[in-house]
Order: C-alpha cells, then sequence, then structure tokens
C-alpha cells in the first residue's frame, strides 16, 4: 500500500491543471468521483479503486479536491455545513480520460523492456 501525503505532493502539484500528465492524487480522486461521494467517503473509494495500493490522507485530498475544483474538473453537489459532497464534471471526465490514453500509451511503449 502506498500513502500519499502533503508531503509527496510536488511543487508542480500546487500550480493549475492546464492538460498533461496528471498527479496520481488527481487521477485517483478522479477516478473515484466517477460516483459523487464526501470526504471520508472518498478516501475509502479511493483506497478500493486503487486495489488497497493509495491510501491518502486528508491534508492530501482536501488540497486536491479545492484544485481540482479551481480547475473546473469537479464540483460540489451539495454542502449541509457538515460536509460537502464532490462529483466528477464533464470536463474533468475528459481530462481523466485523457491521462487514461497517456498511461495506456506509456505502457505500450514500455513493452520494449520486455522484449530487449
Amino acid at each position: 500500500m502506498r500513502y500519499i501525503a502533503m508531503h509527496d505532493i510536488k511543487e508542480r502539484d500546487n500550480v493549475s491543471y492546464s492538460g498533461g500528465p496528471m498527479t496520481e492524487a488527481m487521477y485517483y480522486i478522479l477516478l473515484a468521483l466517477m460516483n459523487p461521494n464526501h470526504g471520508y467517503q472518498l478516501m475509502a473509494a479511493i483506497e478500493q479503486v486503487s486495489n488497497g495500493r493509495i491510501k491518502m490522507g486528508p491534508g492530501t485530498l482536501y488540497g486536491v479536491l479545492t484544485r481540482l475544483q479551481k480547475d473546473n474538473l469537479i464540483e460540489i453537489l451539495s454542502d449541509d455545513g457538515r460536509r460537502k459532497t464532490y462529483a466528477i464534471k464533464e470536463e474533468g471526465r475528459a481530462a481523466l480520460k485523457a491521462d487514461y490514453e497517456r498511461l495506456k500509451d506509456m505502457i505500450r511503449d514500455g513493452r520494449l523492456l520486455e522484449e530487449g
């Protein structure tokens, strides 16, 4: 299992998303938001979609959620003052799909390692 803490996030994670490669935290949060979730549910969903490989702390989670919101990739569906429910937007789905395709291309290109 890999725990992602705030100190694991590089400086580039603090800049606005403008396309291109996503951070691991962004990728898994967007993936887990294919179904709307609030913070605690989202941490569990990230662990589930990563097959237990990723355990994200609240500091990292809420920092990246704020960034994804600013970048118009997610939205808040509800806020009862105690918790917010987040959902991925179409822009977020498109960005996630583009990064998924990029990762698939990298895996395909990496087959050279197996051949040689």
